[in-house]
């Protein structure tokens, strides 16, 4: 039977949205834009009021079952165990955008650039939307790795990737994963699961699907929540693939409600869901901070969360800060009780 996810005329869509609650359409588009002509929004951050950490490349002594993750800023994260190196929907461009010249530009650069990173075993691609999947990024990674890096995304990405000479891509359903091996012969596990969102390259929409993802490297288990709103699935992907000992979750793109709710979870959603997943382990919120995609406050997603956090009784230690740049070490240990 064909997964629910997947359309009967081809591509996919998330089969618990009815078409109300789906996809945005362009008249809603044009709302929001006019809305934002009529209302203040709140100003853009000075750089220097944007938190910044110092990125530690090569992490000394990471012992087995202990993880390291890098925020490179929005959604690119450098995953790092004793002998496995993970980079997540890598953007490492001035601007989220097709044109170099137009869209959504950093408040800050890059903390590192491709040349800085070290050996890099594979790519996990969340969705095809230019702050995540960007072509000079992709470009640049293959022109400094080649062969030896490992491609991991959703189904229907082969194609895009081939046209541009990159031929070592796994395309994961949900539920579906592989075990890989670096070039150390390190074996590392990744399995793709579902979220709440959507798919746009050019005219084509929904023709690719979009992940979330489990990594189970080093002893480690992480869970990368890619681009996602909120949806009752969580407590299926903590069951089927955790628990995690490090849950990255995008906490912001979230206002006006009306209109991003499908696609993107605001911070008490991020929270709660990390509770569903099974509530133990680090916590780190991305997608934020880095570029201007929507209304609210550029700097309130982690003063949210951290609210969130504190209502909901969690582990002080277990909420990880790191800033753009900046490092945090976690290692496995037992559940908590919460």
């Amino acid at each position: 039977m064909r997964p629910a996810h997947h359309r009967p005329d081809g591509g996919f869509r998330t089969p618990w949205l009815d078409a109300a609650d789906g996809q945005r359409g362009f008249g809603d588009l044009m709302k929001w834009q006019w809305d934002r002509l009529l209302t203040s929004l709140p100003p853009d951050p000075h750089p220097e009021s944007i938190p910044t950490g110092v990125p530690e490349v090569a992490p000394a002594g990471l012992a087995k079952g202990e993880v390291a993750a890098t925020w490179l800023g929005h959604a690119t994260l450098l995953i790092q165990t004793q002998d496995v190196t993970v980079l997540t929907d890598p953007i490492f461009s001035e601007r989220a955008s097709p044109f170099s010249f137009a869209g959504p530009a950093r408040y800050l650069p890059a903390p590192l650039s491709i040349d800085e990173l070290p050996r890099v075993d594979a790519v996990l691609l969340s969705h095809d939307h230019y702050d995540h999947l960007d072509e000079p990024s992709v470009k640049a990674l293959n022109d400094r790795f080649g062969e030896t890096l490992r491609w991991v995304t959703p189904l229907g990405y082969r194609d895009w990737f081939g046209q541009r000479g990159i031929r070592r891509v796994v395309e994961l359903d949900w539920w579906d994963g592989i075990t890989l091996e670096t070039e150390t012969g390190s074996e590392f596990r990744v399995t793709a699961a579902p979220a709440q969102h959507w798919t746009r390259r050019g005219l084509a929409v929904n023709q690719r699907l979009w992940a979330s993802y489990g990594l189970s490297a080093g002893g480690a288990a992480v869970y990368f929540g890619g681009d996602s709103g909120y949806f009752d699935g969580y407590r299926e992907i903590g069951a089927r693939l955790g628990p995690f000992d490090l849950t990255i979750m995008p906490i912001g793109a979230y206002e006006p409600r009306w209109f991003m709710r499908p696609s993107h979870m605001n911070p008490e959603e991020a929270v709660h869901a990390y509770r569903e997943l099974g509530g133990r382990g680090g916590f780190v919120g991305v997608h934020w901070g880095t570029f201007r995609l929507t209304d609210e406050d550029p700097l309130e997603p982690p003063r949210r969360a951290r609210a969130a956090w504190e209502v909901a009784g969690l582990a002080v230690a277990d909420l990880h800060e790191p800033g753009i740049g900046g490092t945090i070490r976690r290692s496995a240990g037992p559940a908590r009780t919460r």
